[in-house]
């Protein structure tokens, strides 16, 4: 009886061991999918997984298909990409109210993107969306809206700033 509970000890030891190594080398992989960003300028020189409450404006991403996400994945904007963050914002309030923040979107979002493009919103070919908080995320201080900017169907090289289309 001592010997089957030493094997059975031994064996679960052994699979303790390759379990953790797996996830050892799981975490080494998830770590390495991480976004790396120029000291300097800040931009994303190499691409990942990034948390959407670290995007920061001038940010390049490609599309989720996802109607919440907690991550995107970035690239540098020198890569096609399908969005770029290109203003942020902090809305107001006490309690989440999807209007509230659809008009300070609007107001916000809107209002830059002319001063972005170079071109007013009803001439140009591109429009904007934006990554804004969820119930839940309010529920837990989440305050800002990212606004993005695209071309529908459209694989983006470079930035849209000044892009005038």
């Amino acid at each position: 009886m001592k010997k089957a509970r030493l094997a059975t000890l031994a064996a679960l030891l052994l699979a303790g061991t390759v379990a953790l190594t797996g996830c050892s080398q799981l975490m080494g992989l998830i770590a390495d999918n991480q976004p790396v960003r120029d000291a300097d300028t800040s931009e994303i020189t190499e691409g990942g997984d990034l948390d959407v409450f670290t995007l920061s404006v001038g940010d390049c991403f490609d599309d989720q298909s996802a109607t919440e996400v907690s991550e995107v994945p970035v690239v540098p904007c020198t890569q096609p990409h399908d969005n770029e963050v290109f203003h942020e914002f902090i809305v107001d309030g006490e309690e989440f109210d999807q209007a509230t923040i659809d008009a300070a979107a609007e107001e916000n979002c809107g209002g830059q993107f002319d001063v972005f493009t170079g071109i007013a919103y009803d001439q140009s070919v591109l429009d904007w969306s934006t990554l804004a908080p969820t119930p839940g995320s309010w529920e837990q201080g989440d305050r800002l809206v990212s606004c993005i900017i695209y071309e529908y169907g459209v694989r983006t090289v470079g930035t849209l700033a000044g892009a005038q289309r």
